[in-house]
């Protein structure tokens, strides 16, 4: 009850501030969880990002005042918080799908209503964890900075996987592995997050990587720790494509275990590791692939 209720005061927080400086830390404190806690969560549990909505909310409602009221739109650009009526245009067109004076004269408008978080009935379901303390990793990588909508992410995930081929098989050769390979996010924000592609060398390996490919081609990786700490690890079913249930088991993991878990999500990146195991003809193997998922958690108090 207490973890709904606080998600709830949050988004009222949020609704009563829409005209206003919306302070994400205040946010949180009436969710009474961390920052990082609760605008993870937020973005886990409903599908966007709470930069996303808090924006998407605005637009809704200065729609609705442009079709409605007298004012001026410069004066509404500035009640919901932009600087100018020209950024206030393209962002209202974006959601709209009409400019301002269009919705002055009846166009037609969207509508993005207020989020209410209901108790209901979940779980019921098997979900194999285990809480593990890892030491600190050290991983070899590439990364972008993904923001947006959940589909606006995806596609950028698509792309960004299919541009950077040559750069995923380096990393495999100099790691000597092509069955394991890792996925991080870190620095998250209320608009999105860093994903790195990376795979794990050896101490030698990260020290002699410029001797072994060059110079230009060792400057478009960069090496990224992973805190030690306490993580929440959690596995995909056997399958072909396991990186597909990633998403799922990830919205598993927050809406039925951590609720009840007397955890919370801490400030740390989010690893992903892939068991990418392949060999020609052999679909035994290949069905065999799975996914590990480490959330960093930390015991509330």
């Amino acid at each position: 009850m207490d973890w709904i209720t606080g998600i709830q005061n949050a988004i009222n927080y949020i609704e009563t501030n829409l005209t206003s400086q919306i302070d994400y830390d205040q946010a949180a404190r009436e969710s009474f969880s961390s920052s990082y806690h609760f605008q993870r969560v937020f973005s886990i549990l409903c599908g966007y990002t709470l930069g996303e909505y808090i924006r998407n909310r605005r637009l809704s409602l200065a729609g609705t005042e442009l079709a409605t009221g007298k004012e001026k739109v410069i004066d509404i650009a500035a009640k919901y918080g932009y600087e100018s009526p020209d950024s206030f245009a393209k962002a209202f067109q974006k959601f709209h799908g009409i400019t301002p004076s269009q919705a002055r004269s009846g166009g037609q408008l969207k509508s993005f209503s207020r989020l209410s978080f209901k108790i209901t009935l979940e779980g019921g379901s098997i979900m194999n964890y285990r809480i593990e303390n890892k030491p600190e990793l050290i991983l070899t990588g590439f990364k972008k900075r993904f923001v947006g909508s959940p589909e606006d992410m995806k596609m950028q995930d698509h792309e960004f996987a299919c541009a950077t081929r040559l750069n995923q098989y380096i990393l495999e050769g100099l790691a000597h592995d092509c069955d394991t390979s890792y996925t991080v996010l870190t620095n998250f924000s209320p608009e999105g997050y860093d994903f790195y592609y990376c795979s794990k060398l050896t101490e030698a390996s990260r020290r002699d990587m410029v001797e072994e490919i060059g110079e230009e081609m060792a400057s478009r990786f960069e090496h990224i720790t992973i805190p030690a700490g306490q993580y929440l690890v959690c596995e995909t079913e056997r399958c072909k494509y396991p990186v597909d249930e990633i998403d799922e088991l990830r919205r598993k993991a927050v809406t039925e275990w951590l609720p009840s878990s007397g955890y919370q999500l801490t400030d740390a990146p989010e690893v992903n590791v892939i068991h990418w195991y392949w060999q020609e003809g052999n679909e035994t193997l290949n069905s065999s692939r799975y996914c590990e998922l480490w959330l960093p958690i930390v015991k509330k108090g």
